[in-house]
């Protein structure tokens, strides 16, 4: 025998033709509270990291496939980052960049400026490899004549080996018979940007502001020293930890090791066709 509650279910399911199993769906989450916990964690380690890139360091950790899981509790949580209001900007027509295929084919390069508690200041030599976006050094004074600038890159280039050209501003330091010498000798072409249009630099721009946002504007340095230590741990991090959108969630390391796998399995090939050949 029918209940009358059964009928009347049934006859109000026909009426907004609704069926009775959806009528008696219960959500059932699943438990996220180890899933919270280490969101928090990330998200107080990396404090200007907001829901896309914790996303992408939780997915590599097995923890969550779904973004909209991550969204929600990342919600929840009340984890959103305060995003500063950017002013309006003249509309400019925008030229893409030469994009770069290897590495080591372009590095950009350019200045970030900022202070310590004691008064003293500092200056970073910021550089990144337009294909990679790794970023082989950031070089952390008081000051950086252009002497110091080719010395870091001659040092930079023991582990990295050089760059065949490189993206700069009309700076003094980049534009001094010095710089210009230096390059010419280890046959790298000097790109300067037309003056008064930092976007024709948009890589080493794209960088700085990651730079100034995540490691300078997070952290109060008591002193030069304290600077390099504080800036050269966010640079590893950088490297070896961020997720890049442009990289497809990937580290700049992991894009590299990708990529000379690649080229390794390309030169097999070839190899093996020249042989069978």
């Amino acid at each position: 025998m029918v209940s009358t509650f059964g009928r009347s279910e049934r006859k109000a399911c026909q009426l907004v033709n609704l069926s009775r199993s959806t009528n008696r769906y219960r959500e059932n989450r699943k438990d996220d509270q180890d899933l919270r916990e280490r969101m928090k964690e990330l998200a107080h380690k990396h404090k200007r990291y907001g829901s896309p890139r914790l996303h992408a360091l939780l997915k590599k950790e097995g923890k969550v496939i779904n973004h909209k899981r991550t969204e929600r509790i990342y919600g929840e949580e009340g984890l959103a980052i305060r995003r500063k209001k950017k002013k309006k900007r003249i509309p400019f027509l925008r030229v893409p960049l030469p994009e770069a295929t290897m590495p080591n084919e372009t590095w950009s390069m350019d200045f970030v400026h900022d202070s310590c508690a004691n008064g003293a200041k500092v200056k970073v030599l910021t550089i990144v490899d337009d294909f990679t976006r790794s970023c082989p050094g950031l070089l952390t004074q008081s000051s950086i004549p252009g002497l110091r600038v080719t010395a870091f890159i001659d040092q930079q280039a023991i582990t990295h080996g050089y760059p065949g050209s490189i993206r700069v501003d009309n700076g003094p330091e980049f534009t001094g018979k010095h710089f210009q010498q230096w390059a010419e000798q280890r046959g790298i072409h000097i790109d300067y940007i037309e003056p008064g249009k930092p976007m024709d630099n948009a890589f080493i721009e794209s960088f700085n502001g990651k730079f100034r946002d995540e490691c300078l504007n997070e952290h109060w340095f008591l002193n030069l020293k304290h600077a390099q230590e504080v800036i050269e741990n966010w640079r590893i991090e950088y490297n070896e930890v961020r997720p890049h959108s442009s990289l497809e969630d990937k580290t700049p390391y992991e894009f590299v090791k990708e990529h000379q796998t690649m080229l390794q399995e390309q030169g097999l090939i070839l190899n093996l066709v020249h042989i069978s050949g």
